[in-house]
């Protein structure tokens, strides 16, 4: 991946996860065109909604996507939203087989374990984004247009449902590959404070200023206590703390 393109807020572009919402998305458009009209969706509220909802996770998982260099908390708040999206339109596409008596297929059916395993194809591009990224996008649409480009509403519905339940588990594990990355490298406050304490304990270091720790030798850096009678009051602590809680009166 080119790391101008990458680094310019599309790296989602690149996302199997963010291109499956995209066949979502356009598959959710078709059919509302095709199956609500005034006669069961007089007034498009439900054509409106259905559409909302797929829009919604394409955009959330796009601006998560764009928001993890600053702030993983967000990243995943909005991968949850778009979790939820798919969960409500699997909601409308579930309801559509019910009202006629019809049900998903099951787990077992060859359909279901075609539509589930059907694997996309790497985003392999490094230039002309947009127009690629949109190409891919169709590309990857073709593989499942047998189901989601079929005349009757049920085989649709019920390959949707199979493919938000797709994008609803990738989702999952991508939450989880965030909050891993979280806990190991810390968020961007988090990394920021570290940066502000790193340079400010080198320049008490190059001014001579501050002291050695009286048990590990290492240098120290200045502190406010939280706590106690003495919170509040400003004293040196060991920079390796917590491993090391050895510390001196500021004076």
């Amino acid at each position: 991946m080119d790391q101008k393109a990458f680094s310019s807020g599309g790296g989602y572009r690149w996302l199997d996860v963010w291109v499956l919402a995209n066949i979502i998305q356009l598959a959710t458009q078709k059919f509302c065109q095709d199956f609500l009209g005034k006669s069961n969706d007089p007034c498009g509220r439900q054509f409106d909604q259905m559409a909302q909802a797929a829009r919604s996770g394409v955009a959330n998982i796009a601006e998560g996507y764009s928001r993890r260099a600053t702030s993983k908390e967000t990243e995943m708040r909005l991968y949850d939203v778009a979790k939820a999206s798919f969960d409500e339109l699997s909601g409308d596409f579930r309801n559509w087989l019910l009202l006629d008596g019809e049900l998903p297929w099951s787990e077992n059916d060859g359909n279901w374990r075609a539509v589930f395993g059907l694997q996309l194809a790497r985003a392999d591009f490094t230039e002309d984004i947009e127009r690629n990224s949109a190409a891919h996008i169709l590309a990857q649409y073709a593989k499942f247009a047998r189901w989601l480009d079929d005349g009757d509403s049920h085989t649709r519905a019920r390959a949707l449902l199979v493919l938000c339940a797709r994008a609803i588990l990738m989702l999952s594990r991508k939450i989880a590959q965030t909050h891993s990355d979280f806990v190991e490298a810390g968020g961007f406050a988090e990394n920021l404070t570290k940066d502000r304490l790193a340079a400010r304990d080198a320049a008490h270091s190059a001014a001579g200023s501050a002291p050695a720790c009286p048990k590990c030798g290492k240098p120290m850096r200045e502190r406010t206590a939280k706590r106690g009678t003495r919170a509040g009051k400003r004293f040196w602590s060991c920079t390796a703390y917590p491993e090391c809680d050895g510390t001196r009166p500021l004076d």
